[in-house]
């Protein structure tokens, strides 16, 4: 089932999102339905708070990224992996600055700092407990969308001026008058 993304100014997007129980029969429908919504949308992550759902699950797939992508190491693989109940342990190595985009705020992009190397704890598909490192641009979305757990957007990370430049775009997106090339529910 392809859900509509959740846009900008949804409070849902700003709430810390809950831990779910560990029942395969409830998450593997939410998980599926997941990457069918990401992978309609073109997307290489998505976190259930923006399909509606405040629960600590996000998908990846960096393994989508096309091999020319700039933001993309050529030595990268990319993963495709459900984090449920993710916990970041560490952040480090250093940052480094690329260009972002959201589902939830379409048509916006942004240079945001995040560090290049983590380690996080979190279920997978078969709910085994891991902890595992992560570089390069898979660590990337990965901070990402567990940002969106923790009620927290890219655009938050912006500088400032960027943050100006993007203000009345922001407000377009919270009153619903933009379009996409895919479902979107507003908060009005």
């Amino acid at each position: 089932m392809i859900y509509p993304i959740y846009a900008y100014g949804h409070t849902l997007l700003k709430k810390k999102a809950e831990p779910v129980e560990l029942k395969m029969e409830d998450i593997a429908p939410i998980v599926s339905d997941m990457y069918e919504t990401m992978y309609h949308c073109k997307g290489v992550g998505l976190a259930a708070p923006q399909i509606g759902l405040s629960i600590r699950i996000f998908v990846i797939d960096s393994t989508r990224l096309n091999a020319d992508d700039e933001r993309k190491d050529r030595s990268e693989e990319g993963l495709k992996e459900v984090f449920i109940n993710a916990e970041m342990i560490d952040e480090t190595d250093g940052k480094v600055s690329l260009e972002e985009g959201c589902l939830s705020i379409p048509n916006i992009y942004g240079h945001v700092e995040r560090e290049k190397k983590i380690k996080i704890r979190y279920h997978n598909a078969e709910l085994e407990l891991v902890e595992k490192v992560f570089t390069g641009f898979t660590a990337r979305v990965i901070q990402h969308e567990y940002d969106h757990i923790e009620g927290l957007l890219f655009v938050e990370k912006l500088k400032p001026l960027k943050k100006q430049m993007i203000k009345r775009k922001l407000e377009d997106i919270k009153k619903g008058l933009i379009s996409s090339r895919y479902k979107m529910k507003f908060a009005h």
